[in-house]
């Protein structure tokens, strides 16, 4: 495929409505969803990830994580791309799930190795040789925390001969990882965690799969779009005052804090499904004096420049 899945693409957070009749009482709420989609690819994204771990995939019904991406195509329209979440167990469930995404207009997958299970080598690249033949551009996903499972260098490359398979979303944390992945290979590694943003594209990452653009999609944009042409004074003097709001992207309780951080700004947020439940009162207290930092940084920022 020669679509590249480089840029801000944001992982969207997905709202959700009161019902008795769903499950855990929360029905997705596709109206706000889709204005949410708008509203980042109108604030400069490049696009959005549907069906990621911060739009809760694992917590929805099939007819649901179908819709979701339904949805996100309809409303990016074209303006942008959609980069549907594949997750699954085994690799015929997350074919399933890219060839409906195929099916449904996306432009690209986002595909965690075998979740729930310690693959082998062989089985990973499998996992996403299997994926590659529904014909749509693959961002691999290293999230060992979470999988188990780390894509290290060395399988990066080999991952990285299989057709269709174009970037690599890095989450290990550990930026080291960079340059010895594109001494490897020849394969777009684009930053996955919030804060490791600066450090990753500083290395040369060329893309951002993004948490906090859900809560601050413009000035994330003006971010990226500095350190990409390599203007790094101007970009810490952004990143500075985000850095503390984006450690929580790298935290158990990633959700629920961009979810508040979205609220802060005059977004919606709203609820989570289980099993992730509310912040605690001490997480919450945390979340809303990070992001009133970030808040105030900008407007400070903002009013310097002018």
């Amino acid at each position: 495929m020669s679509i590249d899945l480089r840029g801000v693409i944001v992982a969207t957070a997905l709202p959700y409505k009161e019902n008795p009749a769903a499950p855990a009482g929360l029905e997705v709420d596709f109206d706000r969803f889709a204005e949410h989609c708008d509203w980042l690819v109108s604030n400069g994204c490049r696009g959005v990830g549907p069906n990621g771990s911060l739009g809760e995939y694992s917590a929805l019904t099939d007819a649901e994580r179908r819709r979701v991406v339904q949805v996100a195509v309809e409303a990016v329209a074209g303006r942008g791309i959609v980069v549907a979440g594949v997750h699954g167990p085994g690799w015929h469930q997350a074919r399933h799930w890219a060839e409906l995404a195929a099916e449904d207009g996306a432009d690209g997958l986002l595909a965690l190795p075998p979740t729930m299970y310690r693959a082998s080598r062989e089985q990973v690249v499998e996992h996403f040789a299997r994926i590659g033949e529904v014909g749509l551009p693959i961002m691999i996903y290293n999230n060992p925390i979470d999988t188990k499972v780390d894509l290290v260098p060395e399988l990066v490359a080999e991952i990285a001969r299989l057709p269709n398979v174009s970037a690599i979303k890095e989450f290990s944390g550990d930026v080291r990882r960079l340059f010895e992945i594109s001494e490897k290979c020849d394969i777009d590694v684009v930053a996955g965690a919030d804060d490791v943003l600066f450090e990753l594209m500083a290395d040369g990452a060329v893309g951002w799969f993004a948490g906090f653009p859900n809560v601050f999609p413009h000035e994330s944009v003006v971010l990226y779009e500095h350190l990409l042409a390599g203007r790094f004074v101007e970009a810490r003097e952004l990143y500075r005052h985000l850095i503390a709001a984006f450690r929580w992207d790298s935290r158990t309780e990633f959700v629920q804090a961009i979810k508040l951080g979205m609220e802060m700004v005059g977004r919606y947020g709203g609820p989570c499904r289980p099993p992730r439940g509310p912040l605690t009162a001490e997480h919450t207290a945390q979340v809303r004096a990070d992001v009133e930092r970030a808040i105030a940084g900008l407007e400070a920022h903002r009013a310097a420049a002018v």
